[in-house]
């Protein structure tokens, strides 16, 4: 079982709003960021590399949770990237 929860992911269908918005967003980035390192220290409590309680650990993924809903709303509410098709 994969215990990481990566943003792109999680969202793949917006990864190129992502990656516009880690590139202009100060804000977006700091998210983005925050999340991954909450990710990364929930990893490893899960894989007993580190220690923590368990209303430490509930705390982590509930502050997870909450940063993966506003970076949804914020991806949301970017504007998106332009797609151009074209007809064979």
């Amino acid at each position: 079982m994969d215990l990481h929860h990566p943003i792109l992911r999680e969202f793949p269908e917006y990864r190129e709003t992502i990656r516009q918005l880690r590139a202009s967003s100060d804000h977006f980035r700091s998210l983005f960021d925050e999340y991954h390192r909450l990710d990364d220290e929930i990893y490893r409590i899960e894989e007993e590399i580190d220690f923590a309680t368990d209303q430490e650990i509930e705390e982590l993924k509930m502050r997870r949770a909450k940063l993966k809903d506003c970076i949804y709303h914020v991806i949301r509410h970017a504007p998106q990237p332009a797609v151009c098709e074209l007809q064979a």
